[in-house]
């Protein structure tokens, strides 16, 4: 080997980062397309119900919303011999979650109607005249016909399936989770380590750098930051460096981010704050919580409510109904 081939190869750079990447779920898996193809049997959903499902723990606040919505309007049914309260509940939180939900009826002997069964919205699909049901293991079982109620939300791209309400604020909750995940790891991480370790001293036994590159490879709590081994030989005094980057990737407007997506969420359901046990971070509050409450009962609920008597048309009687007034005690304040 000639003295310039050894020269070049004592001085290079050797550059190596460590720690893998975190999956996590990203918008172009749940909101890739809006449309719905044809299978020959039914029609998939626009976007993914089974990626939609898994942003429901994402963010508290998300979560809260549609909970404090379901709970409420559950509370105030007023319940039918075909429809008990609990299949009641089950039907609405999937229409709020899902922007659909489903009512199988299912017939006695003599070809009444002996319950109202909802299906999970997750696995039900529509078909041209009839409907599916994917089973756990993947089977498909079609539904009588005629004995599917399909309440949907009105979507502008496609009439086959509805589309909740809130999927613009989704990014902005899974921006939330991510916050807070990043800062749960760094905690985690314990030294917090993360940093460029600069080697400018010549160490011409390569089994020595590779057991350092070994040793911080294996730090406590490894892939939570990056961690770089840069070797330059033939360097200048202060030959070995350590700069942080850790506290810099600490710094990352943690309460801002939080404060904003939580506003988006809450936005997207409008659901006040004060219904949602948040504490102002102002000397003014919120403002009255009677005041609220009679929005949200007259702007949100009440109008959720009377979709839901859309199934009284379908049945051709009167089975869902509820009392005057979502939230108690707002009956002798909106007289």
């Amino acid at each position: 080997m000639s003295k310039s081939a050894k020269t070049k190869q004592v001085l290079e750079t050797s550059v190596f980062s460590f720690g893998d990447p975190v999956p996590v779920l990203q918008g172009r898996d749940l909101m890739g397309f809006y449309h719905s193809a044809f299978n020959g049997k039914y029609y998939s959903p626009p976007i993914s119900w089974d990626s939609l499902a898994k942003t429901q723990n994402s963010n508290p606040h998300h979560q809260s919303a549609l909970e404090v919505k379901t709970n409420i309007i559950a509370s105030c049914y007023r319940g039918h011999r075909y429809l008990p309260r609990q299949s009641f509940k089950r039907m609405v939180m999937d229409h709020l979650f899902f922007g659909n939900s489903y009512l199988e009826r299912i017939r006695n002997g003599l070809g009444g109607t002996f319950q109202l069964k909802p299906p999970l919205a997750k696995f039900t699909r529509v078909g041209k005249g009839r409907y599916f049901y994917l089973n756990e293991i993947g089977r498909e079982h079609e539904f009588e016909p005629g004995s599917i109620f399909h309440l949907m939300e009105p979507d502008i791209n496609q009439e086959i399936y509805g589309m909740p309400s809130y999927l613009a604020a989704l990014n902005s909750a899974l921006l939330n989770e991510s916050a807070t995940l990043f800062r749960r790891k760094y905690y985690e991480n314990g030294s917090h380590a993360g940093f460029i370790l600069h080697l400018t001293d010549a160490m011409q036994n390569p089994d020595d750098i590779e057991a350092l590159k070994t040793a911080m490879k294996n730090a406590k709590g490894p892939g939570n930051f990056k961690n770089l081994v840069v070797n330059t030989p033939g360097g200048k005094p202060d030959g070995l460096k350590v700069i942080p980057i850790a506290e810099v990737g600490a710094k990352d407007e943690f309460l801002n981010v939080k404060n904003v997506t939580r506003d988006d969420v809450l936005a997207a359901h409008r659901v006040p704050p004060q219904l949602m046990g948040i504490v102002p971070n102002n000397t003014g509050g919120f403002g009255s919580v009677k005041d609220a409450a009679k929005v949200f009962n007259r702007n949100e609920l009440i109008p959720l409510q009377t979709a839901f008597k859309s199934l009284n048309d379908w049945m051709g009687e009167k089975i869902v109904s509820f009392d005057d007034y979502a939230i108690e005690g707002l009956k002798d304040e909106v007289k």
